[in-house]
């Protein structure tokens, strides 16, 4: 079973990946950029794939490399939309058998989740694209995109941890109460008028949401944090009465 599995999910530019930066242990972290080689918006001394990942089959091996690695303790997927997107463009897209490969699709994922990440005794952190669907009522349904048979489950089905990144005005988080020791709102922040954040637990405009934590995770002052993953870890680590990382 994996120590910690979460998923930060977002839209683009709401701070996902510049959540990673304050990991305590870099070191100790192995990062899969699949976003065609994008540069972290920070320097970081993460382990990483020398020539990234071509083939989306090849995290296999990868994967169970990793697992016998005991100096790595956490590993990061940025993004699994777009990992999702590679098998499509190297198994779906022009197959012959649109049927067979579309269930290839949804079984990748699968053995991702169930063969390697359940069985894990890794961290495992999973950053996802967003998606904001309109709906008939004037709201917004948030999910993350994913297509075939797996689009009736929803990736977000195999965890209970998910937040969302986001960026919101300090209005807004100063309008609520809030736990210190999780957000810390600064001068910087308040001048500029925004703060990039973790929503933790749904809201009025996020009721339509995957959002989810188990029972107690999070109270009612700790709907928004810092969008610091560390920090992030540290907090579920003392729920679950984990030894910190």
């Amino acid at each position: 079973m994996s120590k910690l599995l979460v998923m930060i999910a977002g839209e683009s530019g709401q701070g996902k990946s510049a959540s990673l930066m304050n990991f305590r242990n870099p070191e100790s972290v192995f990062y899969l950029g699949v976003e065609a080689n994008k540069p972290l918006p920070f320097p970081d001394k993460f382990k990483k794939l020398k020539s990234g990942l071509n083939n989306p089959n090849d995290v296999f091996n990868l994967f169970n490399q990793l697992e016998s690695m005991p100096e790595i303790e956490t590993i990061v997927i940025d993004s699994i939309t777009f990992l999702m997107d590679m098998f499509e463009s190297k198994n779906v897209i022009g197959s012959s058998n649109g049927m067979k490969s579309w269930s290839d699709y949804q079984q990748y994922f699968k053995q991702i989740m169930q063969d390697i990440v359940a069985k894990s005794g890794k961290n495992w952190i999973f950053i996802a694209h967003n998606t904001a669907e309109l709906q008939n009522d004037g709201t917004y349904k948030y999910y993350v995109p994913v297509k075939g048979a797996l689009k009736n489950q929803g990736a977000e089905a195999y965890f209970s941890i998910i937040v969302y990144a986001r960026r919101v005005k300090i209005t807004e988080l100063e309008a609520l109460p809030y736990d210190e020791n999780l957000l810390h709102i600064t001068e910087r922040d308040r001048l500029v008028g925004y703060k990039h954040v973790f929503q933790c637990d749904v809201t009025k405009e996020f009721a339509n949401s995957r959002i989810r934590s188990p029972i107690g995770c999070f109270v009612y002052n700790q709907i928004f944090m810092d969008n610091d993953t560390q920090l992030l870890l540290d907090h579920l680590n003392k729920y679950y009465g984990f030894e910190d990382n």
